[in-house]
């Protein structure tokens, strides 16, 4: 049964997990995220990136180089902001409030804001369904945490439905760095489309908070409004830049995260999961129990993510990639003691 120990938003708090579990062996290990454990190696940061106020310059370079990375027709069909949660808060309070349709299960703060901001809120699984009744769709694309996709014609011919009655898809492609082929970025403009893309984790970077936006001229204009001056930081641009404009480096972490996921999903199979789905950065178990399975691996100093919130999902648990072979051995061992 999960209890109230285990309602946690998010991954990463490894202070939560100490003071939940304080008797677990060190080092803790953090399993709970879809951060890339081996993060893009920080440039050489001018020493004005943390003096002087972020410049147009230093903004400019940032999105031409997102509008690269992503595929987007041009610097201007985005938006900057720090950290992508942000704008997951933001958007909400940038039209009237209406019905908004979440396909989930998928990342919990997406209705939380909505409903927050005075949106109806209801979960859907099967976006065609809602998109005829509700104001507004969202979705990620892949999804979090189970890792579904959707086509980038349906997508479309899903924001065009919306767009004929005000109405916006939401796309969260924080995790398509992954497979850029299906980002709807190449399409960044079209009516009733909005897209949020996530550096931090491809990059293995979350504590740079950056974050992009890319819909329609009028509703980047409110957003850099609501966002107001000197969004995103000096040091965030400088990183950035130089991070999203490195294509032989993405496409080498490609291929080193499908490798590590490909290793996490032996190592689940042998301890007894059933690997369910996920993406290249997490991949997610059924484990039948997972609240126990989740204390066991918290009490052997293993932090990973379960979803008590979710109806129907209390047997997942979902795993971040291990950064080295001794993580792997670690949580095999752990598995096996289960």
């Amino acid at each position: 049964m999960m209890t109230a120990e285990i309602q946690i938003r998010h991954g990463g708090d490894l202070t939560q997990a100490a003071a939940l579990f304080p008797d677990a062996p060190g080092p803790w290990v953090d399993l709970s995220t879809g951060i890339n454990p081996w993060p893009y190696p920080l440039p050489a940061i001018p020493p004005a990136a943390w003096t002087a106020l972020p410049t147009r310059g230093g903004l400019q370079a940032l999105l031409a180089a997102a509008a690269m990375a992503y595929g987007a027709p041009a610097p201007d069909s985005l938006v900057a902001a720090p950290g992508s949660e942000l704008l997951i808060q933001t958007l909400p309070r940038l039209r009237a409030t209406g019905e908004v349709a979440i396909v989930g299960p998928t990342y919990g703060d997406h209705a939380r804001a909505w409903a927050a901001a005075g949106h109806a809120v209801r979960a859907v699984t099967v976006p065609g369904d809602a998109v005829d009744a509700a104001d507004v769709v969202v979705l990620c694309n892949p999804n979090n945490p189970d890792g579904r996709t959707w086509d980038a014609e349906a997508l479309l011919d899903w924001a065009a439905r919306l767009a004929a009655r005000g109405g916006w898809l939401v796309v969260d492609e924080a995790y398509a760095d992954l497979d850029p082929a299906r980002s709807l970025c190449r399409h960044a403009g079209a009516l009733g489309l909005v897209i949020l893309r996530s550096f931090g984790k491809f990059f293995g970077l979350g504590g740079v908070r950056l974050g992009f936006v890319l819909a329609p001229p009028a509703l980047l204009d409110a957003v850099r409004l609501a966002l107001g001056s000197w969004a995103v930081s000096g040091p965030a641009l400088a990183v950035g830049a130089v991070a999203l404009a490195d294509l032989d480096w993405q496409a080498a972490t490609r291929r080193r995260l499908a490798a590590a996921a490909d290793a996490l999903d032996g190592v689940l199979r042998a301890g007894g999961l059933r690997v369910i789905g996920g993406t290249a950065l997490y991949r997610l178990g059924d484990a039948g129990d997972a609240a126990a399975l989740w204390r066991h691996l918290a009490c052997a100093g293993l932090w990973t993510r379960p979803f008590p919130e979710h109806a129907g999902c209390q047997g997942w648990l979902r795993l971040g990639l291990a950064a080295d072979r001794g993580v792997l051995d670690r949580l095999g061992a752990a598995l096996a003691a289960s």
